[in-house]
């Protein structure tokens, strides 16, 4: 499997990704009820940030060893929502939903950084690559153009609430322990985190987008480091 894809390092986009995903209650409630990661958010985000890594920079054996081990821990999972409505962590209806938001989010995050944004056509030979990630980890049929997977993204809408448990997600975020050195930039890039987002996703959690000016200054504030393509495996 080889092409480019976007660096998968910005903050900002990990950041959107995970909070998006919390949107979705049976999605949260196949790790919420299987991990302690409210209290753990550091080597959460760690193993997670691994994994992108692995998938993204890695030897086509190291990607698929993170993948297999994912699945194992997914085989595992199972248990009822708030609204009791069972769920299967490698539900592949689950696994689709992740996926979309994660590839969005990222793509998000580089198109608002980079000097140099991708075109359309990379864009979406960006999210026809990233398929391949997606159904080794178990959904199928992923859509492979922006357009369509933007389309299938916001037909998650009606499935979606910003209940108790998504919003104590977003203040666990929001008080993320940091020295104090770093709280200012950790702030910017929660701030920009909500830039990435599309207003309808904005409005689900009660908030507005940002005045193009406020997003501009966070936008410049946010790029000591140019982003660029990596080679995938």
């Amino acid at each position: 499997m080889a092409g480019a894809r976007p660096f998968h390092r910005d903050d900002g986009g990990g950041l959107s990704s995970l909070i998006v995903q919390s949107l979705h209650p049976r999605a949260l409630a196949a790790v919420w009820d299987h991990s302690d990661f409210r209290h753990k958010l550091k080597g959460r985000l760690g193993r997670t940030a691994y994994f992108v890594a692995a998938t993204t920079y890695g030897s086509q054996a190291m990607a698929l060893k993170a993948i297999a081990r994912v699945n194992a821990i997914h085989a595992n999972i199972r248990g009822t929502d708030q609204q009791g409505q069972p769920y299967v962590a490698n539900e592949p209806e689950l696994i689709r939903w992740v996926h979309l938001v994660e590839v969005t989010s990222f793509l998000a995050a580089y198109q608002h950084l980079a000097q140099q944004p991708l075109s359309p056509q990379e864009c979406d030979q960006y999210m026809s690559e990233m398929t391949q990630v997606g159904h080794l980890l178990g959904a199928v049929d992923l859509p492979v153009t922006y357009a369509s997977t933007q389309a299938e993204l916001r037909g998650f809408a009606q499935a979606l609430s910003f209940d108790a448990r998504a919003q104590e997600i977003l203040q666990v975020i929001q008080t993320y322990p940091t020295d104090v050195l770093d709280k200012p930039w950790m702030v910017l890039i929660l701030k920009c985190a909500f830039d990435l987002m599309p207003p309808w996703l904005l409005a689900l959690m009660g908030k507005s987008p940002a005045s193009v000016c406020k997003a501009q200054v966070r936008r410049c504030e946010h790029r000591p480091v140019q982003l660029g393509l990596a080679i995938s495996w």
